[in-house]
């Protein structure tokens, strides 16, 4: 089993990478199941249904969100019926939509949980404990079990892979749109990478224009971030998963850019 998830993607830049590329990147990787995380996608802020159904239409088979999730107001009137969306799963009891998903890929049921961080991000419910829970669920289910960890630390992201080594298939991390140079398969089997990256703008500062992010460190004044325009990136990770086990036996980070081309 394989599984390639894409990190964040960012306005149109990264709606344009996903495009471009998911389907060559299914061809060259084959993977059982294609994640893509879409908190930034409709102008760096949230989602819309159009742009959630567009990465399905792209070969997505679970759209994944974070600490952005309601920052478009147009989810509050679909996401309860986005049946291959999700939220992170620690967001209160009430919140409108769903923690984690199933999904079947050739007889083999998948599980794709999302849940956030608490440092440096809302007060929301505890992220280790609310996995507990579902674990205790889709476990009786499946072994493969992927978590998109939305998170800022570093530590708290490593925290959680460690948490859950041996009981999941793979925790990536998303959020801080830098991707990371730490891949590896921890001890008991889990997969793990601390930042998987984000798709969206090449040339700006976390994919906004570097012109407002340059003055609000210079003068502390209050700015307006917009999505940079210019070249664009892509990045992902590609986790291969043992079809007896559910736990993982290799994972490759993903990038391309006018620095890394991809080549078939």
């Amino acid at each position: 089993m394989r599984i390639l998830f894409i990190g964040d993607v960012v306005g149109s830049p990264g709606r344009k990478m996903i495009k471009e590329y998911t389907m060559k990147l299914k061809q060259a990787y084959k993977p059982t199941i294609t994640i893509i995380n879409g908190e930034n996608a409709a102008s760096g802020k949230g989602i819309t249904e159009k742009i959630y159904k567009g990465f399905l239409d792209a070969g997505a088979q679970v759209v994944t969100l974070g600490n952005h999730s309601w920052d478009n107001k147009e989810i509050f009137s679909f996401i309860d019926e986005a049946k291959a969306l999700i939220r992170p799963a620690n967001y209160p009891e009430g919140t409108p939509g769903k923690g984690y998903t199933l999904v079947k890929v050739n007889q083999l049921e998948i599980a794709v949980i999302n849940a956030m961080g608490r440092t440096f991000l809302p007060a929301i419910d505890c992220p280790f404990r609310k996995l507990d829970d579902i674990l205790a669920e889709v476990r009786k289910r499946t072994p493969y079990i992927f978590v998109d960890f939305h998170a800022e630390a570093t530590s708290e992201k490593q925290a959680m892979g460690w948490y859950l080594d041996g009981r999941v298939s793979a925790v990536v991390g998303t959020h801080t749109h830098v991707q990371t140079a730490d891949e590896r398969i921890l001890p008991k089997g889990t997969a793990y990478l601390t930042d998987v990256g984000m798709t969206g703008p090449y040339d700006g500062i976390l994919g906004v224009e570097k012109e407002p992010v340059l003055k609000k460190f210079l003068t502390t004044l209050p700015v307006r971030f917009e999505v940079a325009a210019g070249r664009e990136q892509l990045n992902g990770v590609v986790i291969d998963i043992d079809a007896k086990t559910g736990l993982a036996t290799a994972i490759k980070r993903i990038q391309i850019n006018d620095d890394h081309p991809f080549y078939m």
